[in-house]
């Protein structure tokens, strides 16, 4: 008989953040916090009644309105549904009826999708969208995210060319929109500046963040979620800094406010005023055609009810953003 066990194991397991559910918490649960998802549900799920397919970078106005107005207002009742809030999947979606998460298959293409001009004109270009884009929202600009306290004293978009400085910003590949948002906003801020630094202009600055060959890991990305990915790295990983939109900076400061600050980039953290060069983004709606029974119609409809309430509207006010 082996002897009883006195010691405690180190958890191997790397530090994630804990972020809020939509759900409550379960007693069973597939949680996996290395991979921070779970490879160990399978299954797969064909006749959906609603599905939207959604940029993600309003996910916390996405939530309140799905679960509180949409649900609960406008289709009670409405059991086979599902969202995503990811950067764009929806022409791969619509072309191939299945989207997989993991080792769960989800055999549906979606009714309704929302993301930024560009992406609902490559839908338009497919045959897939049908009627008018409808304008959702539009954000407020960006700000600097630090960690808590400002350790590195990160004032304005010069200090992000400090050598001691490491940038992160989303994947200039797998999100080309949002990093042009971003790394756009740190050069036409420079460039609009009245009294830059000595010696400094927004090539030199732009030059010092991405296209430095001789300071290593200064410029940092996520590989293809970035409102997940840069918090998790100025939290626990490599970054200093990230430019982000203000919403995503304000709800990571409310949700975590012992991990982040905000540097304003214009006006303040309460009452932002985007300094002239600091880019702003806005979201379109827009269904997609198919053959859609009456309830896949009728929760289509809704969701766009939904999205041009009044409830949405004082939604996206709570969580800084605005409509167009």
């Amino acid at each position: 008989m082996p002897p009883p066990v006195t010691g405690v194991p180190l958890i191997d397991s790397p530090s994630v953040l804990q972020w809020p559910a939509d759900n409550p918490p379960s007693l069973a649960t597939l949680a996996e916090p290395t991979a921070n998802r779970s490879f160990d549900f399978h299954a797969s799920i064909d006749r959906c009644d609603m599905v939207l397919v959604s940029s993600g970078n309003y996910h916390m106005a996405l939530r309140e309105l799905w679960f509180d107005v949409y649900l609960k207002k406008y289709v009670p009742g409405l059991k086979n549904w599902y969202y995503t809030t990811s950067p764009p999947l929806a022409p791969a979606l619509i072309q191939s009826g299945y989207l997989s998460v993991d080792n769960l298959a989800a055999r549906c293409r979606p009714q309704v999708v929302v993301g930024p001009a560009s992406e609902i004109d490559a839908l338009a270009a497919l045959g897939a969208a049908e009627g008018p884009r409808l304008p959702l929202h539009t954000s407020r600009g960006n700000v600097i995210l630090v960690k808590k306290g400002n350790p590195k004293a990160i004032r304005t978009v010069w200090d992000l060319g400090r050598a001691d400085i490491r940038v992160v910003t989303p994947n200039p590949k797998t999100e080309q929109g949002t990093f042009a948002n971003y790394s756009g906003s740190i050069y036409d801020i420079a460039a609009g500046d009245p009294a830059p630094p000595k010696g400094a202009n927004a090539r030199q600055l732009y030059n010092a963040i991405f296209n430095n060959g001789e300071i290593k890991n200064k410029w940092l990305s996520g590989s293809r979620i970035h409102h997940r990915e840069i918090p998790w790295s100025i939290a626990h990983g490599q970054a200093d800094a990230g430019v982000i939109f203000y919403h995503l900076a304000f709800y990571l400061a409310q949700s975590f406010p012992e991990l982040f600050e905000i540097v304003p980039l214009g006006g303040t953290v309460d009452k932002p005023q985007p300094l002239p060069g600091n880019r702003t983004a806005t979201l379109y709606a827009t269904r997609v055609g198919g053959d859609w029974n009456a309830v896949q119609l009728n929760a289509r409809e809704k969701l766009i009810e939904a999205f041009s309430s009044e409830d949405f509207t004082q939604i996206l006010q709570k969580y800084g953003l605005r409509r167009p």
